[in-house]
């Protein structure tokens, strides 16, 4: 078979291809589509009628459906919308014509500066590419107009119809089809048809890969070991029990803050997130600082977990934690990091310590990204209502987990572009390998969801949006109020998150009772809480200590600081951590080290 391209960060050359190649690749290649056809085959045979997926498993017919009925019943802002669109083409037309005269003609319309698929200069300089972008872009901003000022379409309804809009705008980019993107003919020709033959090679390992359904490489994920070269920080596991692995990571400093730091990240990605390598590790760096770092490592549950849910991984996870960190090094109270998930767990952990009269074993609490309201939760909140729930739930029962690569699908579609079609673009039109890149990589290393903890999860905050209520929610039959959390809180949120809208965890620095400090840093979900000192123009953040009740009001009266917010929190953090003592080593704790850090939880990958 012929040599596949690869592509380094010193060597973008392309390996000489010998066109006798051709037939015997073409027929090896022929061989593995139809072996994976055959498989794909008897897997639907093997597969009752009672068990196909539903069709419309995303529930977007109906959302649909009521959108053409209000188009029907109020059609002028749709003639409107269109006349718009006329005109625009006509226009376009006109200055095409110019152009292929040689006469110079403005552009209709020009994509954001931020899209990233017409940056080939062939889409401004060619006539014919330059038509095919902006008639594509005046029809995408047409759909999108249209579908978004619908009236009469509930909140939920408009929500749908618009995300699944721009995934069909999205799909139907002239950059994902060959006969359209100019860089993709250009390599065609260059390379006599080889990446066409490396695309389809790669499309079939990513069949094989997905056994059937197709998985789409995003990085090399030979270049990458969990241990080896991400997640290095070193330290021991001194405890674990069936859902975490605890880490405690070597002290660098003489001497540390007495009051040791827990982090609790999300179960639904691996903690190595704050680990990935030295200059952007959030764990080393607050190591440096003279924290006594401890982590939770959530395990990659099976089947066999099937029956573990929300008090589980409360009582298993943090408060297990915090029983452990004082049987290791005599320390009673934490102070502790929640991270997503992890940070809702806090809340509620918080929470139900505050009824069970054992809250003070917590000095304080930071959030990352973190939502306790899910009235307002983005995008994600598509996909869940009560059809797609009952659906995943029936799933769920069979299997016992919510699959990862399911979860990873979701999350990918919330930015597609970046995480979809430019991939195929890369890996199938232009015959490339995707570069390795070690978020990426964490980003593919999916976990699993036990089916009884995410069921109560989905239900209780997404879908019924108990968590906020004050004792709407019941864990080991103690009633849970947010209200009543006395704890001193750190809010971190991100301005342009689309998992945690920052507007949604605002809400945190009016419900706590303590005293609350809430921190709004630059871009997104993991960017935005990933951002070092040492990228010091990277991002910058906003701090406003007023107690204002409306999130855009306080963004309007908040400072903007150059710079990562860690420092910030460092400040913030050591007024908690209580005085300087000499380090404790994981070897001198009282729970004898099991294994070292990163653990064999962190490593179990998910199918």
């Amino acid at each position: 078979m012929a040599d596949k391209k690869t592509q380094t960060p010193n060597d973008t050359q392309t390996q000489e291809f010998d066109p006798a190649e051709w037939p015997r690749t073409m027929m090896e290649l022929s061989e593995r589509g139809q072996k994976l056809m055959a498989e794909f085959w008897a897997q639907q045979q093997n597969t009752s009628d009672a068990t196909q997926p539903n069709i419309d498993s995303m529930n977007t017919n109906k959302a649909f459906t009521e959108m053409m009925q209000a188009m029907i019943a109020n059609p002028d802002e749709v003639i409107k919308a269109q006349t718009v669109l006329w005109q625009n083409y006509m226009t376009l037309w006109q200055n095409t014509s110019q152009r292929l005269l040689g006469e110079k003609a403005e552009s209709v319309i020009e994509p954001e500066k931020s899209d990233k698929r017409f940056k080939d200069e062939a889409w401004s300089e060619n006539a014919l590419f330059d038509f095919i972008k902006q008639s594509y872009l005046l029809t995408s901003n047409f759909i999108n107009t249209t579908v978004h000022d619908v009236e009469g379409l509930d909140k939920a309804d408009a929500q749908k119809v618009d995300f699944y809009s721009r995934q069909f705008i999205d799909a139907m980019a002239p950059t994902n089809f060959l006969a359209t993107n100019p860089a993709a003919l250009r390599e065609t020709a260059e390379t006599k048809g080889e990446n066409l033959v490396h695309g389809l090679e790669n499309l079939l390992d990513d069949l094989e890969r997905g056994k059937g359904k197709l998985r789409i490489s995003m990085t090399d994920s030979e270049a990458f070991e969990v241990g080896g070269n991400i997640a290095t920080s070193p330290g021991q596991v001194v405890f674990q029990n069936d859902l975490i692995q605890l880490i405690h990571y070597e002290p660098t400093t003489k001497q540390v803050h007495k009051t040791p730091l827990l982090i609790i990240p999300p179960w639904i990605n691996k903690f190595y997130i704050l680990d990935l390598k030295a200059k952007n590790s959030f764990i080393k760096w607050a190591v440096d600082q003279g924290q006594s770092v401890f982590v939770i490592s959530w395990i990659n549950p099976d089947e066999k977990l099937r029956g573990k849910n929300f008090v589980n991984y409360m009582k298993e996870g943090p408060l297990a934690a915090l029983d452990a960190i004082e049987a290791s090094i005599g320390e009673k109270q934490c102070n502790v990091i929640g991270y997503c998930l992890g940070g809702t767990l806090l809340a509620s952990t918080l929470a139900y310590m505050k009824a069970k009269g054992t809250e003070k074993r917590v000095k304080s609490a930071t959030y990352f990204t973190t939502m306790i309201d899910f009235e307002n939760a983005g995008e994600l909140s598509i996909f869940v209502d009560e059809e797609q729930l009952s659906a995943m739930e029936e799933e769920m029962a069979e299997r016992g987990y919510l699959d990862g690569s399911e979860m990873a699908a979701t999350f990918n579609m919330l930015r597609s572009n970046d995480l979809i079609w430019s991939f195929v673009v890369n890996n199938y039109l232009m015959g490339k390998q995707p570069f390795p890149f070690d978020l990426l990589y964490w980003n593919s290393d999916s976990t699993r969801m036990p089916a009884a903890m995410h069921s109560f999860y989905l239900r209780n905050m997404y879908l019924e949006n108990n968590l906020i209520k004050p004792g709407g929610i019941t864990l080991d039959g103690v009633k849970i109020d947010l209200r009543t959390i006395e704890t001193p809180s750190f809010i971190l949120s991100t301005k342009e998150d689309h998992i945690a809208p920052w507007q949604a965890t605002y809400v945190g620095k009016n419900t706590y009772a303590g005293p609350v400090k809430f921190v709004l840093s630059g871009s997104g979900h993991i960017a935005g809480v990933i951002n070092p000192p040492s990228d010091k123009m990277k991002y910058g953040y906003w701090t406003n200590d007023s107690k204002t009740k409306d999130p855009d009001t306080w963004l309007k009266g908040a400072s903007e600081h150059p710079g990562s917010w860690w420092p910030e929190w460092d400040k913030w953090i050591s007024k908690h951590g209580g005085k300087k003592i000499l380090a404790r080593k994981p070897a001198d704790s009282m729970l004898p080290p099991i294994e070292a850090a990163p653990g064999s939880y962190v490593k179990i990958r998910a199918g």
